[in-house]
């Protein structure tokens, strides 16, 4: 039993020398940590809470929240190898279970959407990265390898080996390329590519308006006249559509969540 309560502690230490540069020895991690201390706190409250033991849980995650600004509800449920970086402002609700080598940094939420009892707060899969200030609201499902930038607001169940953005959180895949989870520099923005569409078809109407407007009017003197002009007029240019076909998959993905 202590070798349980002890294997995911170390895996939480450990992993804070491989994914934080700043980390230099141990006593900095002990004492300057506030996630950290706030997994602590909790995994000695949620071995309390299953053992049904009243008030004191609340008590402790109450403590551990006015000490690191981390707010654990004693009933969620937290993998090994978990880091919360900085961790000021996060908060995970009771029903929230969380799955190995989570990267949480500060100002997320991990909450609920109503009063409805049950099964309330997300799922999170293993190897899950959520950005500064993401709220992953109500019973959803967040897939292995998933990550969510910073501010994204997720409402809908998510697949593996996504990444998610803006608001609501919309799923953008990237088959076939490892991306480092650290890496928050290469997120894209999915608002900024519907725009450029938008653009470039605002474009080609005008040039397609330009070319169907018609020359000078001449009043003809004869009806010869009237039929050699409207002979030589030109004919209307038929739309390209295969280049907006295009654009148009960018548009409906981005209006609809990119399937989520």
């Amino acid at each position: 039993m202590l070798k349980n309560i002890l294997r995911p502690i170390l895996a939480d230490y450990r992993i804070i020398f491989e994914r934080d540069p700043a980390a230099r020895n141990w006593l900095e991690v002990l004492f300057c940590y506030p996630g950290f201390q706030a997994l602590l706190f909790h995994r000695f409250a949620h071995w309390l809470f299953r053992l049904n033991l009243p008030f004191f849980p609340r008590l402790i995650s109450h403590i551990a929240r006015f000490l690191t600004g981390v707010e654990i509800h004693p009933g969620a449920t937290i993998g090994q190898g978990i880091f919360i970086d900085h961790g000021m402002g996060v908060v995970i609700g009771e029903t929230a279970i969380i799955g190995d080598y989570a990267l949480i940094y500060q100002g997320v939420t991990l909450g609920g959407t109503g009063k409805e009892s049950g099964k309330r707060h997300p799922t999170l899969g293993q190897n899950v990265v959520v950005g500064t200030g993401a709220k992953v609201l109500g019973n959803i499902e967040i897939g292995s390898n998933v990550r969510i930038g910073a501010g994204s607001v997720v409402l809908r169940d998510v697949p593996s080996n996504c990444t998610v953005v803006g608001i609501p959180g919309r799923v953008v895949y990237r088959a076939g390329e490892r991306v480092d989870p650290l890496d928050h520099g290469r997120l894209p923005d999915s608002e900024a590519e519907v725009i450029r569409a938008l653009l470039d078809r605002i474009e080609a109407l005008e040039q397609q308006v330009q070319k169907l407007q018609p020359a000078p009017a001449l009043v003809p003197t004869s009806p010869e006249k009237l039929l050699s002009l409207y002979a030589e007029q030109p004919a209307s240019p038929e739309p390209s559509t295969a280049s907006c076909r295009l654009r148009d998959k960018v548009i409906e993905q981005f209006l609809d969540g990119s399937g989520i």
